[in-house]
């Protein structure tokens, strides 16, 4: 191989990982005062390590291109800030030598080199001069060689990396397709492959998961074509991880189980162990646990990386401890004790040490009785050499200072400081967090920050500096508002980490906040929006992309103007309190506080929403829905009476979202006798404007029989009947009934005439997860995001918006708590101005009554389709065979109510 050929190699772009610090559970012992002692692995000088690794046996110095070479080894390794000394000391001998080639290229490495470490500047300057000298910006002769057009091209992918690190998104996105463009003419296929991957990952960084997706299955397919290498071994296992990333996990197993297949082929033992990590990674997200547990194990065996073998090892620790599989705990924590300490210190090894801390915390915390008497575990049994969790966080913290890693000692000062917080050392905790934070902010990591300024916040609260912890929550949550479509590559298993990692930063803030026992409206207002950006996280994360656009009116503006008889309630469930904001046209916003637990709130309601179902349980349920009343409209009964509302929006906050407001019971009366009601998914409303009913298009499309695959959902008959009876209202409808609604023809009818709204009368489901939430079709499920971009298909041939959405005999899913998010996402997503659904499976029959009578009642121009909703509702409520709420409160309205 020419000298030129290995030169380019060697700018291979790395990957970066991202540990997640989770806070650590509360640990009983207090801690000894910590001294970071020298650690034993001491920095070398780069002339030292450049004689280690390339020379074990001779002294004296390093020609330039062993120089490269060794600055390619030191990053590989984790040793940034050496390989950054020895790169410039390459680039200044390349330059007196007057070699151009090898100049660009370790200057490139360089600026690779500076990003780990969050020299951003310094990175931009080493980058700028490689692709000066290629002429990049006068594209000259020298740099239209396919040698040259490579190296190009993997500067450009630095300077793309850059970019990206530095929000620079779009920027990245540009960068990366000049860089497919050189790859094409260079006819490097695998070249091609690389930039699309590092296309998506822009996309991703940008909110647009969903065209990350399409790239990526574009990708998949070029792939199956091309012969096996260990290059298509690696671009596979990343497109598996790239796919995770956006929550395409069945298809990120199988992509990733290809890549697993090339690697045997290949009896590659690196890729074949990288392969059953990620896999492993796979089957924890899906919570396959005890499959992630057998590839983790088999990824131990084949790894011949001691580095990959203990990352293996540490999850599969956190697994076996969730699992309470003390016996198998017990035998791994002294393996991977002793892996631990035999690695070279690398950001990895550093961050291999935190997540192991993580595990030794819950350990002495008592979890499965480990450290006790009974469980024959614990630090008891471990030798008294063994290092305490403090003593590893502090080897770790020296490790990352030996290394000049700013980003690593971070995580773990910041880590240790949470140590502290556990065992109530506040000061030290502290002084910790306020290192941490500070050389994250300097490294410009938004990711850790908002971690240790969370972190921060509770220390403050906790030492009684109100309004010193305020402060800090609040720049907690301006941090996450930075990292808004960021937040799944922050938190890649969305559904463990956001609860744990992001939602209790909005909450605690939102308690600190109404702690005053008078908050004043400013402040009010502030906790409201505070909770309207988690609602627009959490919806974000379920859909993996930013979904709430266009243009929105708050709803404050919509009952002082255009609708004063409305009433905005805005509960939110806090762990030891639920508080109540009110807006009342024209006044200023109310506030209510009942002291009651999340726990018991949660237990209540859950116990509620079982009742409602049930025809039979009417006296429970009303009972039950007393107490819920009690919370939410008791305490404002007599200023709504007297301000003239009848219609009440609910923007609804966690638990509460599985039960229908109409179900409520003063003791007299159901709310939906005295009010009508619409749930709200934020505190604004997309085109606030009435429905035009002299001008009524329905598109409807209905499945009596479910498909043969899909046995477990029962027929509805009534079906028919249903959509008969909007008809025969006069409303124009266009139908879709059994083998006639399949996807594509529900997509060709929405894109072929101007239909303002769309009734589909069939089994679905709404989940927590947007794999888990769909409608049902003669061809099978359509998912909530195909779903998306069936109705959103329209809005590139016809203007009009669908006013109404109707979702007839859908539910939600059995045992999910928060399930209603699916049907959050699917109103939003939908693009409809006003969603109808139903939150559990009704009577066939009268369900067909209650369509009816609320298409006749929609034809009214003088009321709300609120009102219309409601009348249709009494209408049930009146029936003598329908007068239980399981009957007529399951359906609600979400969005315009107007």
């Amino acid at each position: 191989m020419k000298v030129k050929d290995k030169i380019y190699r060697f700018l291979a772009l790395a990957l970066v990982t991202t540990l997640l610090c989770t806070s650590i559970s509360p640990a009983l012992a207090k801690l000894p005062p910590l001294t970071l002692s020298p650690s034993p692995y001491l920095p070398l000088s780069p002339r030292q390590v450049l004689q280690r690794l390339v020379h074990p046996q001779r002294t004296g110095s390093s020609s330039p291109t062993s120089s490269l070479q060794q600055g390619k080894l030191l990053y590989d390794a984790g040793r940034f800030a050496e390989a950054v000394q020895v790169l410039k000391q390459a680039v200044q001998e390349y330059q007196k030598q007057g070699d151009t080639l090898k100049q660009v290229v370790a200057l490139s490495n360089l600026s690779l080199a500076y990003q780990q470490l969050g020299e951003w500047k310094q990175a931009q300057e080493a980058i700028s001069q490689s692709l000066n000298l290629q002429g990049f910006k006068q594209q000259t002769p020298q740099a239209k060689t396919i040698q040259n057009y490579k190296i190009l091209a993997q500067t450009l992918d630095i300077r793309g990396r850059l970019q990206l690190l530095t929000g620079q998104a779009e920027q990245a996105l540009q960068t990366w397709q000049q860089v497919m463009d050189i790859y094409t003419k260079a006819n490097d296929q695998n070249g091609v492959v690389r930039s699309q991957i590092n296309q998506a990952q822009a996309l991703i960084s940008s909110g647009f998961y969903r065209r990350a997706e399409a790239t990526l299955l574009q990708i998949n397919q070029k792939l199956r074509s091309q012969s096996d290498s260990p290059e298509k071994a690696i671009t596979l296992r990343s497109l598996g991880d790239v796919l995770q990333l956006v929550g395409n996990l069945p298809t990120s197993h199988t992509v990733l189980q290809e890549s697993l297949a090339v690697a045997k082929r290949l009896r590659s033992p690196a890729n074949l162990a990288g392969s059953l990590f990620s896999l492993g990674n796979n089957a924890r997200a899906q919570q396959e646990t005890q499959q992630a547990i057998d590839f983790y194990q088999q990824t131990v065996k084949a790894s011949p990386s001691p580095l990959l073998k203990v990352q293996a090892q540490v999850n599969l620790l956190s697994l076996l401890i969730e699992e309470q599989k003390s016996a198998d705990v017990k035998t791994l924590l002294p393996e991977i004790q002793s892996q631990l300490d035999q690695l070279p210190p690398s950001r990895a090894s550093i961050y291999a040490r935190i997540n192991f801390v993580e595990s030794l915390v819950k350990l002495g915390n008592g979890e499965l009785g480990i450290g006790n008497r009974e469980s024959g575990i614990g630090n008891r049994e471990i030798s008294s050499p063994t290092p305490t969790p403090a003593q590893i966080l502090a080897t770790a913290v020296q490790q990352a200072r030996n290394l000049g890693d700013k980003r690593a000692e971070a995580y773990a000062l910041g880590s240790l400081g949470s140590l502290y917080e556990q065992t109530g050392q506040w000061s030290e905790a502290q002084n910790l967090t306020q290192q941490a934070l500070l050389l994250a902010q300097s490294s410009n990591a938004p990711d850790i920050a908002y971690r240790w300024q969370w972190q921060l916040g509770r220390l403050l609260k906790v030492k009684g500096d109100l309004q010193g912890a305020i402060a800090a929550y609040d720049t907690a949550v301006q941090t996450l508002e930075s990292l808004r479509s960021d937040l799944v590559a922050v938190n890649q298993d969305v559904r463990f980490n956001f609860r744990d990692s992001v939602e209790p930063v909005y909450r605690q803030s939102v308690e600190l906040l109404l702690t005053q026992k008078q908050p004043d409206e400013k402040t009010l207002e502030k906790a409201r929006q505070r909770i309207e950006a988690l609602k627009i996280a959490e919806l974000d994360n379920f859909f993996r992309e930013a979904c709430l656009q266009g243009q929105r009116v708050l709803l404050d503006q919509v009952v002082d103007k255009e609708n004063p008889t409305a009433a905005i309630l805005y509960p939110i469930v806090l762990p030891n309190e639920l508080q109540l904001i009110v807006k009342i046209p024209k006044q200023p916003l109310r506030h209510y506080r009942t002291q009651i637990s999340q726990a018991e709130v949660e237990k209540a309601v859950v116990a509620l929403r079982q009742n409602l179902v049930n025809p039979a349980a009417i006296k429970a349920t009303r009972t039950q829905s007393q107490q819920v009343y009690n919370w939410l409209v008791k305490p404002i009964e007599s200023q709504l009476s007297a301000s003239g509302v009848n219609t009440l929006v609910f923007v609804l906050d966690g638990v509460l979202r599985n039960v229908p407001m109409s179900s409520l019971y003063d003791g007299k009366q159901f709310l939906i006798e005295k009010y009508a009601i619409a749930l709200s998914v934020g505190l604004q409303l997309l085109d606030p404007k009435p429905l035009q009913r002299q001008q009524l298009n329905a598109l409807t499309a209905g499945l009596t029989e479910p498909p043969p695959q899909y046995s477990n959902f029962p027929p509805l008959p009534a079906i028919k009947t249903e959509i008969e009876l909007i008809a025969e209202t006069g409303i124009p409808t266009t139908n879709l009934l059994n083998q006639q609604f399949t996807s594509k023809a529900l997509e060709n009818q929405v894109n072929a005439a101007a239909f303002n709204v769309v009734h589909l009368a069939t089994h679905g489901q709404f989940s927590s997860s947007a794999d888990q939430t769909f409608i049902l079709a003669a061809d099978g499920p359509i998912n909530v995001t195909e779903f998306d971009n069936i109705l959103r298909g329209r809005d590139e041939t016809r203007p009009e918006a669908v006013q109404l959405l109707v979702l007839s005999a859908c539910q939600t899913a059995a045992g999910d708590k928060r399930a209603a998010l699916g049907l959050a996402g699917t109103a939003v997503r939908a693009g409809a101005r006003s969603t109808v659904a139903s939150l559990w499976q009704i009577d066939d029959e009268s369900t067909a009554q209650f369509i009816g009578a609320f298409y006749r009642e929609l034809k009214d121009v003088s009321i709300t389709k609120a009102e219309a909703l409601r009348r249709a509702q009494l209408q049930l409520l009146k029936h003598p065979n329908y007068n239980a709420p399981s009957f007529w409160s399951a359906y609600v309205l979400i969005g315009n109510w107007l």
